[in-house]
């Protein structure tokens, strides 16, 4: 596992943080300079109409539904259907079975087993692997990143971008971890946004910048 491939994106390949701080206030506030807006997609992390995305966290919503296109991305309606009606059931038995979220930097080797959750999710008509990982981030947030071709392109990986990732986040101490900390602090980016959605940004608008996809 540790010999997967894996590359930092440019803007956190070098020890100065502005390139990377400019990356997140772009995505997450915009550029006054310019007069862009902040993504569409800063709405992710916090989206939360109901007030009880906490009290949620073992079983999709409807929130999570409108979270993800946010992010670019639709849930079909058959699919929609299983995971808040029909099969709803099922789907937060598999959350439950998932644990609490927590870092991704602190977990063991995640095999391909281990998620469960994501097989099922990519068995819905319609479902692939872009969309059931933008809503498995959404319910743990910390835990699982959301797998993107730009991202992918940046980073080098493939649809099992996720442990490699874990890997490079627990070098020299945790040193990837604990710089998306001070770059989400530094930033001042909202309470909901997570190391790994730091990391996600910082590649995705990277990516998007350099016209990856």
């Amino acid at each position: 596992m540790v010999g997967m491939p894996f590359q930092l994106p440019h803007a956190l390949s070098t020890p100065d943080d502005q390139p990377a701080l400019e990356l997140l206030r772009r995505y997450y506030f915009g550029d006054p300079e310019t007069g862009a807006q902040a993504a569409v997609g800063a709405a992710f992390d916090g989206w939360d109409s109901t007030g009880t995305r906490a009290a949620d966290a073992d079983r999709f919503t409807a929130d999570d539904l409108v979270a993800v296109t946010f992010l670019s991305v639709n849930v079909p309606a058959t699919a929609a259907a299983a995971l808040l009606g029909d099969r709803a059931a099922e789907f937060s038995g598999l959350l439950t079975e998932l644990g609490e979220d927590r870092d991704l930097v602190a977990e063991e080797a995640l095999e391909d087993d281990r998620w469960e959750l994501q097989k099922r999710l990519c068995g819905l008509r319609g479902v692939n692997t872009t969309i059931a990982t933008k809503l498995i981030a959404r319910k743990r947030p910390r835990l699982r990143p959301i797998w993107d071709k730009v991202v992918a392109t940046v980073t080098g990986t493939h649809q099992r971008q996720w442990e490699p990732l874990r890997v490079e986040l627990g070098k020299d101490d945790r040193a990837l971890h604990q710089r998306l900390l001070r770059l989400h602090h530094d930033a001042r980016l909202p309470a909901a946004v997570t190391p790994l959605r730091v990391f996600d940004v910082i590649a995705w608008r990277e990516g998007k910048d350099r016209k990856l996809g």
